[in-house]
């Protein structure tokens, strides 16, 4: 059973009613309610819970530092267990660099401490607690046992260097998805972020990119979609003979960012029969409203982030930040953004923030657009994601009461939250076992 630590914000009281016409209607109003709730967490109870997109810093996987400790960070153990989280997909992210032997060195030994930092999670810091999942069989296994489930992406191909068989090494080392590329061109496939100068390096994938694409079809790795450029991504689902994911993408009809996916993408992925991954990042789920509240409150956070001993980072600002710049940046950025909203909470009129309304809008417009089998939700915890009402793990049981306050089944519930996605898993495992 799911330990379920309710935030304030859907706590209700209810008080005692006088007989009368107005206090009737309150307290039917406020038995509802709490009925609501009280079914949404039965649901959120049963049904296994899984984010494709959490980001890490190996800092937290030490003997002495480690998830087992309610840390700072988005996600942890205690914030998973009080939030109901059931499924933390761990990612192996490097940024992008030189497309040189150098470069790709660099990048092999970050995606590799990253592999050993969760294995070392799952083997040696809280093997009672947690364990690797390569399949949605294990999924199911480990959930129902108790214990919370680690599953890895892998964020960039970069790391892949020139070397194919990199692929199948980080397979076996538990890697289930992989993109192509992240914000830079990479060596195997355009980025979305060509968008911003025209400027593109294969216009789509790259000789080596194809490769890439038949080599995890052949071993049953997932293409995730949510970094590469349009037109890579139309190439990937020509050359793919298995579904495609977009770990943690949103839609682009509601808010115009090249992270998302327009209306055509979305029908490539209704036909592919793959799944998009809705993401919790304010600047992809409400574009109008996360700026506003960012212009209001940048002065906020530089005034903190002073006061801290850093410099406050807007992304693209960080562009030009090393990886280990914005490791620094980014232990520090959660603190800044918390302390900083604090103070914005005191004043009048302060924009407000992107919430978990505006995430399910997404939901609700994927689902109407190509059906809710292609559907699925994702976070991007530490690693910018985050909105108000899932601001990390523990408050995940909210977006399943947004769910159940908008009519959502609770098989529909089930396959947003796990099923969809474990089901391209399998179908991308069963085109490899057949290869």
């Amino acid at each position: 059973m799911k330990s379920l630590y309710l935030p304030l914000c859907i706590l209700i009281m209810v008080s005692s009613c006088k007989n009368d016409t107005k206090s009737s209607n309150t307290a039917t109003s406020n038995n509802d309610s709490i009925t609501l709730i009280e079914r949404a967490k039965a649901i959120h109870e049963r049904v296994i819970t899984l984010d494709t997109h959490c980001d890490i810093n190996i800092k937290n996987f030490t003997d002495s530092i480690n998830y087992t400790h309610n840390l700072e960070s988005q996600v942890n153990l205690p914030k998973m267990k009080a939030g109901g989280l059931d499924v933390a997909w761990f990612i192996v992210y490097t940024g992008q660099d030189t497309l040189s032997t150098e470069g790709y060195q660099k990048a092999y030994d970050n995606a590799m401490s990253k592999f050993n930092a969760i294995h070392k999670l799952v083997d040696d810091i809280a093997p009672n607690q947690i364990e690797l999942a390569l399949n949605s069989n294990d999924v199911r296994r480990i959930s129902k046992s108790g214990k919370k489930v680690a599953m890895i992406g892998i964020e960039n191909g970069y790391p892949v260097g020139t070397e194919i068989s990199n692929v199948e090494k980080f397979y076996n080392l538990g890697a289930r998805y992989m993109s192509l590329s992240h914000n830079g061109h990479s060596q195997l496939c355009d980025s979305n972020t060509g968008e911003e100068d025209g400027v593109w390096l294969h216009n789509g994938l790259s000789d080596l990119g194809k490769e890439v694409v038949k080599e995890m079809n052949r071993l049953g790795m997932m293409i995730d979609v949510s970094h590469p450029s349009k037109e890579s991504m139309r190439q990937m689902i020509e050359l793919s003979k298995a579904p495609i994911i977009a770990s943690h993408s949103s839609a682009r009809a509601l808010c115009d960012h090249s992270r998302n996916l327009d209306d055509e993408q979305l029908e490539w992925m209704k036909q592919n029969g793959g799944v998009i991954q809705t993401v919790a990042f304010q600047a992809y789920t409400n574009t109008e409203k996360n700026d506003a509240r960012n212009k209001a409150i940048k002065d906020i956070r530089k005034e903190i982030a002073t006061s801290l001993g850093t410099t406050w980072y807007d992304w693209n600002d960080m562009k030009g930040l090393s990886d280990d710049e914005k490791n620094a940046f980014f232990e520090l950025r959660a603190k800044i953004i918390k302390l900083a909203d604090k103070k914005a909470e005191n004043m009048s009129n302060f924009p407000p923030k992107v919430n978990v309304s505006d995430f399910v809008d997404h939901i609700d417009y994927m689902v109407k657009k190509i059906g809710l089998e292609h559907v699925g939700i994702s976070s991007d915890f530490d690693g910018g994601g985050g909105i108000e009402g899932w601001s990390d793990a523990s408050e995940t049981f909210n977006v399943t009461l947004e769910l159940v306050k908008r009519g959502y089944t609770e098989k529909e519930i089930e396959m947003l939250w796990s099923g969809n996605l474990l089901r391209v898993l399998d179908e991308v495992q069963a085109v490899a076992q057949k290869s």
